[in-house]
């Protein structure tokens, strides 16, 4: 029988993640232009990745000229806003940019929508009050 392991919880950060495309320098346009990724911190590889920091440290490698299928219905990921009016905001801005929105939610303690970048990874905006 496997012994359980005794929980000493270290905080752990999430601080990269990684995600086939089919043009980089297209998907790096995309998250510097909505989600604040800076292009001057992006690294560029031979395989065609190109790796880039937001402000908050975190790294989007984007693995480009891949083939990027169909995705399973709930796959996404998301940014957190600091408040529900910066969510509306970006929403409009997508929107009148004629990005691709889908799912729009906006209650007292919930303000969200959903969008797809230029390779169909859904991507997650949200505001809701801290726990």
């Amino acid at each position: 029988m496997a012994r359980r392991a005794e929980s000493h919880a270290v905080p752990m950060h999430l601080s990269h993640l990684g995600l086939p495309v089919r043009d980089a320098r297209r998907s790096l346009r995309f998250y510097e232009t909505y989600f604040g990724f800076d292009p001057a911190t992006a690294r560029r590889y031979e395989d065609g990745t190109v790796i880039v920091r937001n402000a908050d440290g975190f790294d989007l490698a984007l693995h480009g000229g891949q083939e990027v299928g169909p995705l399973p219905a709930f796959l996404h990921f998301g940014f957190r806003m600091g408040e529900p009016e910066e969510v509306r905001a970006l929403l409009a801005r997508m929107r009148a940019d004629g990005v691709g929105v889908g799912e729009h939610y906006d209650e007292p303690a919930y303000v969200a929508f959903k969008c797809a970048d230029p390779d169909g990874h859904r991507v997650e905006t949200y505001w809701e009050p801290e726990a």
